[in-house]
């Protein structure tokens, strides 16, 4: 007996020990997802039954039965109803405080005429305070339904505008930001007017244009960098201000199933305004920020400290944003040969490409990635090339850079494969296809389109992945138009029949891999985001519909109908 109690007490405490250790490592999920068609973007598991997660990160994905095992009475039950889940969406291009400020001011997205940005900006003169701006932005003169009499060089001239408001100065961005058009008022502040007096037509402006008409006068359209002329005279955006487009922005993306955001270039001031969001608790979706690159001080600021990789996964800071030409629509982006409607043109360089490559050799030593905007061929290949010299200089610091171009629109068909062969990633908005697709062959000619011309396929099967997103305020946030835009090659009116250069398309599933896992790869996140994976993030999309499956011309009917962000419901549609 003496030694069989001992024996017994010491099995009764070995047990005990053993159910403590046991009940102690069983996880319960705060959240059980389940009842709808759940693609994974996971290679291992394309589709899921149901997905667990415990606070902001991925449990479990799996089989119902399975994922049952992980809930107790406190978890929350999601039921989709036969709705359908991605992971959650990640723009891979666009302008955060943009897409605030664009709800903030004119919203001139959608104007078919010159007439209609007249009658705009004639309602905000009734409201607006004597000697404010007014800005906007959203005009694209080739898609406007007619062009007004007395053009210069393709584009509208400031005298209407300048008749409906006199007293306050009006500037009003192009759809592409690389263009703007000023009222007589803006320009007379910015001391334009008195040089065109003098007769001065040089306005000194390199890697920009302002557009004259006949006498040496300017039109109102600056082009580029020339821009800067009118910028550096419109008063700095208020606190207030700041603040209030910070909210709209988060709300968009959160409407638009918009987890994570690439911001594509932004400011110190900018920088300052997510600290000070995130450190109150506002910072609802994660932003990968690129740095201005136009700022040297700043670059020089970061290259000493490093880069900034939040343990919190809310605002990532490691890469630099070029801005190399224009945009296609303003006639600014760099090319080869001169534009097809107006053959004395190349379009602009905006930034000297030996800085591109002081700055890749910079990138590469200090730790950022590299991020160049280019939509023209010759600026496509002149970036190529940088990149290129800078990897042969520092071939120690190549494995795995993750440089990208930004856009990437229009190649020449030689330097298709030099992406995949170099490790540069594009990072391509399908909706400007389908935005630009129909004037943009009269910019480019038939035969430069069909060969280097958005193109996707070409791209990936080289083996590159491609980033996609909307360039938003550029385009609409809306991810369901280009995730249309990248598998049927159709504006969003359905033309034309089996899409633009139709071999060009995406899969639906290279779609989706797009705007989640690749668009994680380009900012070094897949490790932690882009697929339903566990110990993944618990960040996902939901859909009224399949999006995968349903017929081509329903596609557009997809709604986002809930967003969880950080495994917490941010967004749902009231029926």
């Amino acid at each position: 007996m003496k030694l069989r109690c001992p024996l017994i007490l010491s099995l009764t405490a070995l047990l005990l020990f053993l159910t403590s250790c046991s009940s102690e490592k069983k996880e319960f999920a705060t959240m059980l997802i389940y009842g709808g068609t759940i693609y994974t973007v996971d290679s291992t598991q394309t589709t899921v039954e149901a997905v667990a997660t415990k606070n902001n990160m991925i449990l479990f994905a799996g089989s119902l039965l399975e994922a049952e095992q992980f809930k107790n009475k406190e978890t929350e039950l999601i039921n989709l109803e036969g709705k359908t889940m991605t992971p959650g969406l990640i723009e891979g291009h666009g302008h955060f405080l943009g897409l605030g400020y664009n709800e903030l001011n004119l919203d001139l997205m959608g104007t078919t005429s010159y007439q209609e940005i007249v009658d705009a900006v004639a309602e905000r003169v009734k409201t607006a305070k004597p000697g404010e701006w007014i800005l906007g932005r959203g005009w694209h003169q080739s898609k406007w339904d007619s062009m007004p009499v007395g053009t210069v060089k393709g584009f509208q001239t400031h005298h209407r505008l300048s008749e409906i408001s006199p007293d306050n100065p009006v500037y009003l961005s192009h759809a592409s930001g690389h263009a703007g058009f000023a009222n007589s008022k803006a320009m007379e502040i910015a001391g334009l007017q008195t040089l065109a007096k003098e007769g001065i037509k040089d306005f000194g402006t390199k890697g920009g244009e302002v557009i004259v008409d006949e006498f040496g006068r300017p039109t109102g359209i600056f082009n580029e960098n020339a821009q800067s002329l009118i910028y550096k005279h419109i008063p700095d955006e208020t606190v207030e201000n700041e603040d209030q487009a910070f909210k709209l922005a988060i709300e968009a993306c959160h409407k638009n199933g918009i987890t994570s955001f690439h911001d594509a270039g932004i400011p110190k001031t900018t920088i300052a305004l997510y600290e000070k969001m995130k450190s109150k608790g506002k910072m609802n979706t994660r932003i990968y920020a690129m740095l201005a690159g136009w700022d040297k001080e700043l670059l020089e600021e970061w290259y000493s400290k490093g880069p900034l990789v939040d343990p919190d996964h809310l605002l990532t800071i490691r890469s630099v944003k070029l801005h190399c030409d224009g945009a296609l629509g303003s006639r600014g982006a760099w090319l080869l040969e001169p534009y097809t409607d107006r053959p004395d043109h190349f379009g602009h360089e905006t930034l000297p490409m030996d800085f591109v490559e002081k700055t890749a050799l910079s990138g590469l030593k200090n730790g950022f990635q590299v991020c160049s905007h280019a939509i023209g061929d010759r600026a496509n290949k002149e970036i190529l090339d940088r990149y290129e010299i800078a990897f042969s200089e520092m071939p120690e610091k190549t494995k795995d850079h993750r440089f990208r171009i930004e856009h990437a629109q229009h190649l020449h068909p030689d330097d298709i494969p030099r992406f995949s062969k170099l490790g540069i990633i594009p990072a391509m908005q399908a909706i400007h296809m389908s935005s630009d697709r129909p004037w943009a062959i009269d910019r480019l000619g038939e035969k430069r389109i069909k060969e280097g011309a958005y193109m996707w396929q070409a791209l990936l099967k080289s083996g590159s992945p491609i980033i996609n997103g909307t360039d938003v305020p550029v385009e609409p946030l809306n991810p369901i138009a280009s995730f249309y835009a990248s598998v049927s090659r159709k504006t969003l009116k359905g033309t034309p029949d089996g899409g633009y250069e139709p071999e060009q398309k995406m899969t639906r599933e290279q779609a989706l891999k797009s705007y989640t896992l690749d668009a994680a790869y380009g900012a070094f996140e897949e490790n932690i985001k882009g697929s339903i994976t566990k110990d993944k993030l618990a960040d996902f999309t939901i859909y009224n519909q399949d999006l995968m499956t349903v017929n081509e011309n329903i596609i557009l009917n997809t709604e986002v109908v809930m967003t969880i962000f950080d495994g917490k419901i941010v967004y749902s549609k009231q029926d």
